[in-house]
């Protein structure tokens, strides 16, 4: 008969491992730490957002940062500052345009780099170093190196030099993003679509396109993100025809207008309606 038996007493329970309490405050800290580095990210733009609504007292209209009350009157006048506008349209036509050219152009590539292998595409290792190092190189670089290709070949700056400069650094990244959704690509479903008497290009529309539709619109969408918000490579190689953040780089020498934040407020709520649309479109295809 055992001890406890004859005393009467119950054996103490097992302590705790402090394993189990490291894995309970393990739970906490990712989330926390991926909360705070999204604040610390969307903090900015809330504030760009709450001061469009900020009045401006004195003479000139432009940005103040001590709260002076309520208005609504910038978004009234979006278009009352010169060129601002201008500026604005221009980023626009100049990101769609691009987007759409380093889209199909990414896209291609994307499948001719997953498709085929070394011995029958020739350079597709050279391709592949051309691409890390248009992601990696830095924009200053890249914008001083279009100038001087530009200027060699005397072409003048303005809209055209913008769309190459901006389909250029934006075709890496596409073909990055729709490589990635290349990879887990099931070719024996284009195989199908073959022995049923399909040719390649219907093959392509029919079966190919919508299964990597959700990385097409990725690409897309940060194609577009990436040329509205580049201002350094189109610095170099806008000349007179200055988009959206060089106007705004222009005039902070004088004061920025407070219809700079209304135009930002509109172009980061576009870009979170694109992405909702982007998911729900990848929800609905999967």
């Amino acid at each position: 008969m055992s001890v406890e038996t004859v005393t009467g007493t119950r054996p103490s329970p097992p302590r705790e491992r402090p394993l189990g309490r490291r894995r309970k405050v393990g739970r906490y800290v990712l989330p926390t730490y991926s909360w705070l580095v999204i604040g610390y990210l969307v903090f900015p733009i809330v504030i760009m957002m709450i001061y469009s609504f900020n009045r401006v007292l004195g003479g000139a209209q432009v940005v103040s940062f001590s709260w002076n009350g309520f208005t609504t009157l910038w978004y009234q006048q979006w278009s009352g500052v010169p060129g601002l506008t201008t500026a604005f349209w221009l980023s626009i036509r100049l990101a769609l345009v691009s987007t759409v050219i380093a889209t199909v152009l990414g896209t291609l590539l994307a499948m001719a780099l997953v498709r085929y292998r070394s011995n029958k595409f020739r350079g597709k290792l050279a391709v592949e170093q051309i691409l890390f190092l248009n992601i990696a190189a830095p924009e200053i670089v890249m914008g001083a190196s279009l100038l001087g290709l530009f200027v060699t070949l005397n072409i003048n700056r303005g809209f055209l030099t913008l769309v190459l400069a901006h389909v250029m650094f934006s075709i890496a990244y596409v073909t990055v993003t729709v490589r990635a959704r290349l990879a887990g690509f099931d070719r024996s479903l284009e195989e199908a679509a073959y022995d049923l008497g399909a040719n390649p290009l219907t093959t392509f529309r029919l079966v190919t396109l919508p299964l990597i539709m959700p990385g097409v619109l990725a690409g897309a969408l940060m194609a577009f993100a990436l040329s509205i918000d580049d201002f350094v490579t189109s610095n170099f190689v806008s000349g007179t025809s200055d988009p959206f953040p060089v106007w705004v780089y222009g005039a902070t020498r004088v004061g920025i207008p407070p219809q700079v934040f209304v135009f930002g407020t509109f172009i980061f709520m576009v870009g979170i309606g694109f992405a909702f649309m982007s998911i729900v479109l990848s929800r609905k295809k999967s």
